[in-house]
């Protein structure tokens, strides 16, 4: 409900969601988005999901009047013209973001293109810069996942940190109840797992740190690798060739090195979660790490960097490690995997920190803002 008593009406961006333009893949915004679409109708609004793209390639999504690049250079044009929408206030979760005659709130996930410039495709680092740039400017308020995320929206972005509300993502609710162990079973059957693997999730590129995971898998002893399978999850990204390389020579040589590089759905992510012993995540640089989140609820424990966003999230219910060492990762795994009341204490830990972030959660807390907006009009 609203300020005035009646149901209110959000415009929700959807491009990120849509299976005719994402091929299926969702990466974090993607899932970010879908995750409000369904919970935002139960913390009491009505939702209208738009997307940018052709008509006949979108499934979740009305169409937006013209093609973001079109409504783009509409914006440069003219500047004082505004797209009309039938909603209260328009919620962008991704930097696609065009002038309203409504309220707009824009979720900015990071500031990466602009913070770590050497982390992105240098194709579309200027792109993604001027658009998040013209984003934040366009927004009259920003949701950012972290509070470590807002000193980087003010100093990249020029965002004055009045106009930015924190609200962390999460993880479903099904995820705090262990799956069907039947299918659960039947995906690491199909998969080539044996239950008790070191996992890591993310998109293969150089800040997720896969390489230094293999590398300090491939230093622990010969007992511990022949007992325990280390398992990527992820598709191929940017500058991945190198690593990519590793991962086949490591097979080559025998390791129990098994790389899933396109799960066919969220079930199955879930039930590779569930059949994990460590879930392994130092990445570089984050803006929240959902995949920290999905192994908490998933009883794993977890091991994650101690840098970015990360320690917030984890706060206190994962070991930290720094993630420039090989030697820190590797022992944090050998511990992990050989100490089984250590282990319990950190799935203990991060069932807690997860039943604190659900989606629902970030649903409520967000429904919060759109009416905070609304209510300073």
């Amino acid at each position: 409900m609203d300020v005035r008593g009646v149901t209110l009406s959000i415009g929700l961006s959807t491009t990120t969601t849509e299976p005719g333009l994402t091929g299926g893949h969702l990466d974090g915004i993607g899932v970010y988005s879908r995750a409000l679409l369904h919970e935002l109708p139960q913390a009491g609004v009505a939702v209208a999901p738009y997307s940018f793209g052709p008509a006949a390639r979108l499934s979740v999504g009305q169409p937006m009047r013209h093609p973001f690049p079109l409504a783009t250079l509409r914006d440069l044009a003219l500047p004082g013209a505004r797209e009309h929408m039938d909603v209260d206030l328009y919620h962008a979760t991704d930097y696609r973001i065009i002038r309203m005659d409504r309220p707009i709130v824009a979720t900015l996930h990071d500031a990466l293109p602009i913070a770590h410039p050497e982390w992105c495709n240098p194709k579309l680092r200027k792109l993604k810069n001027w658009l998040q740039v013209k984003a934040a400017r366009k927004a009259d308020h920003v949701i950012a996942h972290t509070h470590f995320t807002i000193a980087e929206l003010v100093q990249c972005f020029g965002v004055d940190e009045r106009r930015i509300s924190v609200v962390p993502c999460g993880v479903d609710e099904a995820w705090l109840e262990a799956p069907d162990a039947a299918e659960v079973d039947a995906t690491l059957a199909r998969h080539g797992l044996r239950p008790g693997y070191f996992l890591t999730v993310g998109t293969i590129q150089p800040r997720k740190n896969t390489a230094r995971v293999l590398q300090a898998y491939l230093g622990l002893p010969a007992s511990v690798r022949a007992q325990r399978q280390l398992v990527i999850v992820g598709a191929p990204g940017w500058r991945c060739e190198e690593l990519v390389a590793q991962i086949r020579a490591a097979q080559q040589n025998g390791e129990n090195v098994v790389w899933l590089s396109k799960l066919t759905s969220s079930a199955e992510l879930r039930h590779v979660y569930a059949g994990a012993g460590v879930f392994v995540f130092p990445s570089l640089y984050e803006g929240f790490g959902i995949p920290i989140v999905e192994a908490f609820g998933s009883g794993v424990p977890v091991i994650a960097s101690n840098t970015t966003s990360v320690p917030e999230v984890t706060a206190g219910a994962a070991i930290d490690v720094d993630p420039l060492s090989v030697g820190a990762i590797g022992a944090a795994m050998l511990e992990l995997a050989r100490d089984e009341a250590l282990r319990r204490r950190y799935i203990a830990r991060g069932k807690v920190r997860a039943v604190e972030l659900t989606w629902r959660e970030t649903a409520r807390k967000t429904v919060a803002v759109y009416e905070s907006v609304l209510k300073g009009r």
